[in-house]
């Protein structure tokens, strides 16, 4: 394209629609919901699905509310809702999740076919390479096979990162523990993920902290299955800042 050509123009980013007119719930399912949804102004759908009878929808959502929340928050919700269409009532489950690959296995183990909830290229930076989209496809797959143990986001320009500690649910898993690092290349406007394999809680955290702080080694290779030890509990995420710049 010459200087001269005008820039092709943006996607709108659109608006997330629920569905919900005429529909009702229980006080505590309306309270719930505006508690943990809110009314969308800040919600952006990055991927969704409705059936065809009407009853279920799925959504991955980015929330714009978190950038001026607690730090390092999870930015995504997975979000289904259920309609009872002759009751006019709904009800629904949402979470909070770090990665869209995680958001979309969330769906998707709760119904949701995985061709319907594919993100919409063109909100948000796409994989730079086949290794991140592999990755994010077994993700997407297999992410029931581990808890969640600790994330934190932060969305500085000078270091949009990503990083996610989990655990095998499966003792024989190789590599009991992993953590995931998504880097987002704000010059290019693409994202990388990767994967390392960690034998201890400690180690695997201890890596989150350091590359927070920008001082991390390659993250070590998942080990092969026979050298796989039993995992211990990974506690869940502290709700203090960790060590490293803020967003």
């Amino acid at each position: 394209m010459s200087s001269t050509e005008p820039a092709p123009a943006r996607k709108p980013v659109p608006v997330v629609d629920f569905g919900l007119d005429d529909f009702d719930a229980d006080e505590e399912v309306l309270l719930d919901f505006d508690r943990r949804v809110g009314v969308g102004e800040m919600l952006t759908p990055l991927a969704e699905h409705h059936s065809a009878d009407g009853v279920h929808s799925y959504y991955v959502l980015f929330d714009g509310s978190v950038t001026w929340g607690i730090p390092g928050m999870p930015q995504l919700m997975a979000l289904h809702l259920q309609r009872d269409r002759q009751k006019r009532t709904f009800t629904f489950e949402g979470k909070r999740l770090p990665l869209p690959a995680m958001a979309q296995s969330w769906l998707i183990h709760r119904g949701c076919p995985p061709e319907a909830i594919v993100l919409d290229p063109e909100l948000g930076p796409p994989a730079s390479d086949e290794t991140t989209r592999a990755l994010e496809r077994r993700l997407a797959g297999d992410g029931d096979h581990y808890a969640m143990g600790y994330s934190y986001t932060r969305d500085d320009p000078d270091d949009m990162v990503t990083v996610v500690a989990l655990r095998a649910l499966d003792e024989r898993a190789p590599s009991p523990f992993r953590v995931l690092v998504e880097e987002v290349d704000t010059d290019a406007w693409t994202h990388t993920l990767r994967e390392g394999g960690f034998a201890t809680q400690a180690e695997a955290l201890r890596w989150c902290y350091s590359r927070l702080d920008g001082e991390a080694a390659p993250l070590p290779p998942v080990r092969p299955a026979a050298a796989a030890t039993r995992p211990a509990g990974l506690p869940k995420a502290p709700a203090a800042h960790p060590p490293g710049r803020s967003r």
